[in-house]
């Protein structure tokens, strides 16, 4: 099925007012043996189903298109005492994750980290489905900028996402957004402009402490993009129009 014929079958399904797909292609290359294996054996163990895991963590935080995962690694060995879930559709960015956390040969069997969980689909489906106020922290590093105006509907930053991002973070609730590209830099200086939901101050031109690095950022600086880190924080009580 193509990426026009999935978008045709689905789209009806989406609330009015959210921004239809937000990325692109599912995989790349031939999946080797060792990538097929995990992903049929060791994601499903790892798939999320339910808040089950995260009962007894200190937090529970969610990432939205991982990439390679080093982010998503490096919170979760930072911050064993909080749960992650963690999103991502490219075949390829699963096995890299899966491939640091199972062993070769033990992708059906090897122990699982007790905190994480992996969302193999669109993040919007599983943050339109979770619990309102369940999420401390949600991450947005580096994302695909779709640069075309008409894409800029499949960003995740979006004004229809304000409300949505919102409704499943907690008072107080932080959201971080990383981006190297100018024109998604200057779509999120508009977005968050015109809200009134989220709070935050200018963003940061060097990564914050706390910010683990990605393979994304380090080619960024490579080729001479600066990037800028934004950290929001959702205020007051959102009604069941949206607005605040």
């Amino acid at each position: 099925m193509t990426d026009d014929a999935e978008d045709a079958r689905s789209e009806d399904d989406w609330p009015e007012g959210i921004p239809h797909r937000l990325y692109g292609r599912r995989r790349g290359k031939k999946l080797r043996p060792r990538q097929e294996r995990l992903l049929s054996d060791a994601l499903p163990r790892l798939r999320f189903t339910d808040l089950g895991f995260a009962q007894g963590a200190r937090a529970l935080w969610f990432e939205v298109g991982f990439g390679g995962g080093e982010h998503t690694l490096a919170q979760m060995r930072a911050n064993p005492d909080t749960a992650i879930i963690a999103s991502e559709v490219y075949e390829h960015g699963l096995c890299s994750l899966l491939t640091e956390i199972i062993p070769d040969g033990a992708e059906a069997t090897a122990p699982i980290p007790p905190r994480l969980r992996l969302w193999p689909e669109d993040a919007r489906e599983l943050l339109l489905a979770l619990p309102e106020a369940s999420l401390d922290r949600l991450f947005l590093m580096f994302p695909d900028p779709w640069p075309k105006t008409r894409h800029a509907k499949r960003r995740f930053v979006h004004p229809e996402m304000i409300a949505i991002v919102a409704r499943v973070l907690k008072p107080g609730g932080i959201w971080r957004v990383a981006s190297d590209d100018p024109t998604y830099q200057e779509w999120v200086r508009e977005v968050f402009a015109g809200q009134t939901i989220f709070t935050g101050e200018a963003p940061a031109t060097r990564r914050p402490e706390g910010w683990p690095p990605t393979r994304y950022e380090a080619k960024a600086i490579a080729a001479g993009r600066q990037p800028l880190y934004w950290q929001w924080r959702r205020q007051s009580i959102i009604r069941s129009n949206g607005t605040v």
